[in-house]
């Protein structure tokens, strides 16, 4: 590990400590802000007891379970269809203004109409994160797609590369970078869909969680329940990351 890797680390978790430290003397001192919003130290307590006892690691699998479902749904649509539309250009002429319609449209407002067709539970909650993902998935994949350099267009022409090597050599490896920009930006947007949805149906996930906990008033649950998010959120993020630098080695290969 590099020193400047090093002292980045450092630097984050200083910042970190410093937040808790803070919110702790800040809980401590004003007995007013305390009765909102519970202590650090409440906190992670709370966490611990959910995660020695097992509830919160259940509601963790279920979110985890959806996000992966529904984000690898999109992933299967949303990738060849931008390949495919950028290959067969009359084709895109017609597919683009309904994804151009439909894409303004928030996850959340998509929970109803999911909890009609696939009732509560799982498949409607798989729905916003396919939803909620598909869009920059898509989009990164075609601008990808669409900023070959016309030089490369011509070799292949010379060499009369076409059909699925054309789509699969060229183009898509030439994409890449624009497919993980749009697989980081559908991922975070995945795991914001699915607590969405939970808060509105579904029996278990940290929607949820939080949303139970809402009613009974245990604020030191709502905000376990917030920090978890925020930090698995955190985790798959770096796991896009790594994925990338793992597919993608050439990128940062300055020889």
């Amino acid at each position: 590990m590099s020193n400047i890797l090093k002292n980045k680390i450092i630097k984050q978790l200083l910042v970190v400590l410093f937040f808790l430290f803070t919110w702790q003397i800040i809980s401590t001192l004003n007995q007013k802000f305390n009765s909102f919003v519970s202590s650090p130290t409440e906190v992670a307590i709370t966490i611990f007891d959910g995660f020695t006892k097992g509830s919160l690691i259940i509601d963790v699998l279920a979110s985890l379970k959806r996000v992966t479902v529904g984000f690898s749904i999109a992933c299967l649509v949303a990738i060849p269809l931008a390949l495919l539309l950028t290959y067969y250009k009359n084709l895109s002429i017609y597919v683009e203004p309904i994804i151009e319609l439909l894409r303004p449209i928030p996850p959340i407002a998509w929970i109803p109409i999911a909890i009609l067709f696939f009732g509560l539970g799982d498949n409607s909650a798989y729905f916003v994160v396919f939803i909620g993902s598909f869009f920059p998935i898509f989009i990164n994949s075609y601008h990808g797609a669409s900023s070959l350099p016309i030089i490369y267009q011509n070799v292949c022409k010379s060499f009369e590369i076409k059909g699925f090597v054309y789509i699969q050599k060229i183009i898509f490896y030439y994409s890449l970078p624009f497919i993980f920009t749009g697989a980081k930006i559908g991922l975070g947007m995945a795991w914001m869909s699915v607590i969405a949805a939970e808060l509105m149906g579904a029996q278990e996930g940290l929607g949820y969680f939080i949303q139970m906990n809402r009613l009974l008033l245990r604020t030191d649950n709502v905000i376990a329940g917030m920090l978890l998010i925020g930090v698995i959120g955190l985790f798959l993020n770096h796991l896009i990351v790594w994925i990338r630098k793992l597919i993608i080695p050439w990128e940062n290969d300055s020889t």
